[in-house]
């Protein structure tokens, strides 16, 4: 029985069984599969990471325990239920069965605070409005050392009285009214609960004069649930909500008639902030540039178009141009360049020598070169500052432009300043380059109108009668004195020069100085003879260019005179006379066009643009940060991120479960097919790309093939 009894095996002779076992370990995975799977599966993975981030990070924060919950009511209870629960509460404390941390007891009682206010909660459960967590915060950190039986209560102070507001409400549901004005209009959304809005009611009174110029403004307070409802924003939850709090200000651009495009304003409360914010967004009003001392020559007096009046605003505050500033520099910014200039009082010395300025606020005109600055002191507002504008809006000599020509009745396409019926008018022009020396005789002819201004009076003597013809033509607006710039005007100015003198006067440069010319123009218009463009019976193309001439006569004299206003004044009444008595021609050609000038490049075109694309991207660059904001708020995201990873597993793990054909069949197939071409096909002798292509088809010689003899008699 001994011998029956099997022996264990020894380490060093292992039995049968042992080694005929075979071996089960798993086989790990090697770096390259580990890696295909990771490249596989990349996408679910990362959408699964995001989905436990989003639910466990952003949806709580999103989410937070309200006040409600803090007291331990169900939301929207009414302010009786809040009251017991907070009551049901203290008496446990107070009987010692529970004793809450220093924490907890302030965040209960603020929120029981909150809540048993009328105007607090209805802000708090419809808009979700609680501005004074910062309140709350500052309590929890000053108290975070006590106990909670020595928290100083209140912690809230009382609800602010009904805001101070000239304006009148828009009532409510009204909102039809506040949208597709003729005028933008600016609205502020308020609560009577609001302390903040209690501050801001003395700034929202400024906002408003500032803006009541050229737009409109109005009041919506949260009593109104329909309209401000209408107002606020919605969350993808539902709810609305105000995103920056109370006071809200919202814009309706002018045409909008929907909610769709009103504009909220982001940014700080202050006047000068809402007002510059207000002009350049929703008026499209770029900013009139801020100088001091050193840069207001150098960088605006000196780049700004020469032929334009440049008005200075200067300002003790810094504070920027109104809306009103701007639209008016708008306006008129083909006749003039505007610039704001910060006044200093160390300064004064130096202001008030050049520009006669001794306080601020003040607006200066700067008109001709040489003459006295006109200073008008007091802010600019719409009561006085668009007359003055408009009788400033020009030189004292005024400019022969294109937008003045017929204002200034020295367009041969026109009619006299003293009106239509008036049959001959005159214009005295100084032409040149824009140089010191026509500084000199603009001038020259400036003060020759002023002398016949003078004389125009009815008790002014006169010193010869000479005189009595420019200054009787002057008063009657039947003669003007302008100037006219030759290197733009080129083609009017030769026109009008011609000869060799035009080169010193007229087109671009030629020397290093100039010599500008003054011409006396006799307009002069017989209605009794026809218009040619009147006349349509042309007969060909020739005919209609040789009639296409002005419908008013001119004569052109040149002055060859001394540059003395006596002498020129002397040459005008002489020239005048004759023109009133002599029978002269009635001489009709076709004049040059004026030449549009370029346009200012200092500040409105090239800052709208400036302006407009800086906004356009920091808008859009908004939009999309408020989009991820609102989007980690929103509760299906997390579904989606989940739904888009599983749905990602599942069709790669079914695409990589698919079996992959194998060696074998794939030779066996090659095989196959190789089967099904015909042998002669297979057979068949390929030419090479270097074998040589016989010149002719009857050059070759087939294998089978053999010589047919031919008899030499034809008869067989």
């Amino acid at each position: 029985m001994a011998d029956s009894n099997p022996t264990p095996p020894s380490p060093n002779n292992p039995s049968k069984t042992s080694s005929s076992t075979p071996n089960m370990a798993p086989k790990k995975p090697s770096e390259s599969e580990i890696a295909s799977l990771i490249k596989a599966y990349w996408i679910p993975a990362t959408l699964f990471s995001l989905f436990f981030v989003f639910q466990l990070v952003f949806l709580p924060s999103a989410f937070p325990a309200s006040h409600y919950d803090v007291i331990g009511v169900s939301r929207l209870s009414s302010i009786e239920e809040v009251k017991a629960a907070y009551d049901n509460l203290a008496s446990k404390w107070n009987s010692g069965a529970e004793l809450p941390t220093t924490n907890d007891f302030i965040k209960i009682r603020y929120a029981y605070e909150l809540l048993t206010d009328p105007l607090w909660k209805r802000d708090y459960d419809l808009f979700g409005i609680d501005e004074h967590q910062d309140v709350l915060e500052n309590i929890l950190q000053y108290n975070s050392d006590k106990e909670y039986s020595l928290v100083n209560l209140p912690l809230l102070v009382g609800p602010a009285d009904s805001l101070d507001i000239d304006f009148d409400s828009n009532s409510a549901g009204d909102f039809q009214s506040i949208v597709g004005g003729q005028r933008p209009r600016l609205i502020q959304v308020y609560s009577n609960g609001s302390n903040l809005c209690k501050q801001f009611s003395r700034n929202w009174k400024k906002i408003g004069t500032l803006l009541g110029e050229i737009a409109d403004t109005g009041v919506v307070e949260l009593g109104e649930v329909k309209l401000a409802s209408q107002l606020a924003e919605k969350k993808t939850t539902g709810q609305l909500f105000f995103r920056n709090g109370l006071p809200s200000l919202i814009a309706v651009p002018q045409g909008c008639k929907t909610s769709n495009c009103l504009v909220r304003y982001e940014g700080d409360l202050s006047v000068d902030a809402v007002t510059d914010w207000f002009a350049i967004t929703i008026l499209r009003l770029p900013r009139i540039p801020y100088y001091t001392k050193d840069t207001l020559v150098p960088r605006f007096l000196a780049k700004s178009s020469y032929h334009k009046v440049k008005v200075l605003f200067f300002s003790d505050t810094g504070m920027r141009a109104t809306p009103f500033m701007r639209q008016l520099a708008r306006n008129y910014q083909d006749y003039a360049s505007f610039a704001c200039v910060l006044w200093r009082e160390e300064e004064y010395t130096y202001w008030s020598s050049i520009y006669d300025v001794e306080s601020a606020p003040a607006t200066v005109f700067l008109r001709d070169p040489g003459t006295k600055p006109l200073v008008v002191y007091g802010a600019v507002n719409s009561s006085w500052f668009v007359d003055v504008m408009e009788d400033n809006k020009l030189h004292e000599l005024p400019q022969l432009r294109t937008m003045t020509s017929m204002e200034l009745g020295c367009d041969s396409r026109g009619y006299s300043r003293a009106g239509t019926n008036t049959k001959i008018w005159y214009c005295a022009i100084v032409v040149g380059r824009a140089s010191p020396e026509l500084n000199e005789m603009r001038e020259v002819l400036r003060r020759a109108q002023q002398t016949l201004s003078e004389k125009s009076y009815p008790d002014a003597p006169y010193s010869d009668e000479l005189e009595a013809h420019s200054a009787t033509a002057l008063k009657d607006k039947r003669l003007t004195l302008t100037w006219m710039d030759g290197e733009v005007q080129k083609n009017l100015c030769m026109f009008y020069i011609g000869g060799e003198l035009s080169l010193d006067c007229c087109g671009p440069r030629r020397g290093i100085e100039d010599a500008p010319q003054v011409v006396m123009v006799r307009y002069m218009r017989n209605d009794s003879i026809d218009d040619p463009k009147d006349q349509r019976s042309s007969t060909s193309l020739l005919d209609s260019l040789k009639e296409d001439v002005d419908p008013v006569s001119q004569l052109v004299a040149r002055y060859n005179g001394s540059a003395e206003p006596l002498q020129i004044i002397e040459w005008i009444s002489k020239n005048i006379k004759d023109g009133e008595s002599a029978k002269l021609p009635f001489y009709r050609t076709s004049t040059p066009e004026l030449v549009s000038e370029n346009p200012d490049p200092l500040w409105f075109v090239s800052g709208e643009k400036i302006v407009s694309t800086r906004d356009g991207i920091k808008h859009r660059l908004q939009r999309v940060i408020t989009w991820c904001r609102d989007l980690s708020g929103d509760p299906r995201i997390g579904p989606l991120l989940l739904l888009g990873a599983l749905l990602s597993f599942g069709g790669i793990w079914f695409r990589r479960s698919q079996p992959t054909p194998s060696n074998e069949s794939s030779q066996s197939q090659q095989t196959h097919t190789k089967k099904e071409i015909p042998k002669e096909w297979r057979n068949r002798r390929r030419p090479s790309a270097t074998s040589d292509v016989p010149p002719s088809m009857t050059d070759m010689e087939p294998k089978d093939a053999c010589q047919v003899e031919f008899s030499d008699s034809d008869s067989e």
